[in-house]
């Protein structure tokens, strides 16, 4: 028997699945991994590696993830690469997952990953065509089922979810209560950092504690007062699901904080929680910017750098007083925001993930640049 017509068979065997969306497009293919019903955002991610970066980070909360890669899951799951304590994507949707991981540190499988998760994934699908479709028309709301086989019913579903804008996703990932990172693992302890958690991946964590910060976490809805009152040299605000407009009380506390001129690093919904904060505004982009590869030039260094991203909201640039911040990074692809600096405070912010070193080494300078400003 041929490797195709083995993979074919193995195919059948796996139940059925379609993907709706709201505009009454449908997609079918079979569910590797789950089963069920679930709604969420439909984007895609241009990475050719890292699904289980993007499966276990917090800001995909309430989003179904469409890979272009063709082939998933070749190196199965490793405990050292975990973003957070469990994934948080709706669902995944794949061309081909890979039936055998070859990879010396895997624990696991792709499959048996999803299922401990309980998270539905799909296969078989023209991954091209979700892609095109979603660029051309938007990303928009889905859902996805194996125990539904009436599309007009489950397009129906879509239209009538929740969707994003306007939604509070972060308070769902947050830490609920305040904690101190891993202090076993603290080797030196130069700054005291405090980070509002929003759904913060455990590398910006780590790389703050590499640099000798005693990183304290916050839930998102804490008090300013109550931030204040450990001392911190530093404010740390995390990446995170969601519509930033949704997370007011945040953004009302983050103002105070930034009143007092602590020093202030932010990525991406930081970066634009920052922004509400100083009198800006955001808006949701036709299909957001989500991958490892996309262009973004330093506007003082004119230096390029090659990020990873992951959101679908931005920062209006425009709408920022020039009198208060500058717009310091752009977007090579489309010009929108990606930075900003205040004019007078030691506030700087990122719309990209610098943690993720897609460059490698592209955007480390800004953790340093957060150092120097807490007096490293």
């Amino acid at each position: 028997m041929s490797s195709r017509t083995r993979r074919e068979t193995l195919m059948s065997k796996r139940p059925p699945a379609i993907i709706a969306l709201e505009d009454g497009t449908v997609f079918k293919g079979r569910a590797f991994a789950g089963s069920g019903e679930v709604e969420g955002e439909l984007v895609f991610n241009t990475s050719m590696t890292g699904y289980q970066e993007i499966l276990t980070d917090p800001s995909y909360r309430g989003q179904i993830v469409t890979l272009c890669y063709p082939l998933i899951g070749n190196y199965g799951i490793t405990e050292e690469d975990m973003e957070s304590y469990q994934a948080h994507a709706s669902g995944l949707v794949v061309g081909e997952c890979s039936r055998i991981p070859s990879n010396w540190r895997s624990v696991t499988s792709l499959p048996d990953y999803l299922n401990e998760n309980g998270i539905l994934g799909i296969e078989g699908v023209d991954t091209r065509a979700i892609t095109l479709h979603i660029r051309d028309k938007g990303a928009m709301k889905c859902v996805m089922s194996t125990e539904v086989n009436d599309p007009d019913s489950l397009v129906d579903k879509a239209k009538a979810s929740q969707g994003l804008v306007g939604r509070d996703l972060a308070s769902e990932v947050s830490v609920k209560e305040a904690m101190i990172w891993e202090p076993e693992n603290q080797k030196k302890t130069l700054k005291k950092v405090a980070t509002i958690d929003c759904g913060t991946k455990y590398n910006q964590l780590r790389i703050l504690q590499d640099l000798g910060c005693e990183v304290h976490v916050f839930p998102n809805n804490t008090p300013a007062d109550d931030i204040l009152a450990v001392k911190p040299d530093g404010l740390f605000l995390s990446n995170g699901p969601g519509d930033p407009e949704g997370v007011k009380q945040t953004v009302s506390e983050i103002r105070k904080l930034l009143e007092t001129g602590l020093p202030t690093f932010g990525i991406c919904f930081g970066h634009q929680l920052t922004a509400l904060a100083l009198g800006a505004k955001t808006y949701k982009l036709k299909f957001g910017h989500r991958g490892g590869n996309q262009p973004v030039m330093n506007l003082a260094t004119r230096a390029v750098e090659i990020t990873s991203q992951n959101h679908g909201f931005c920062v209006d640039k425009d709408s920022l007083d020039p009198a208060v911040a500058e717009t310091t990074h752009i977007n090579l692809n489309d010009e929108t925001s990606e930075g900003l600096k205040h004019k007078t405070l030691p506030i700087q912010t990122v719309q990209y993930h610098p943690e993720a070193a897609p460059g490698p080494h592209d955007s480390m300078y800004l953790f340093h640049d957060f150092m120097k400003s807490m007096g490293v």
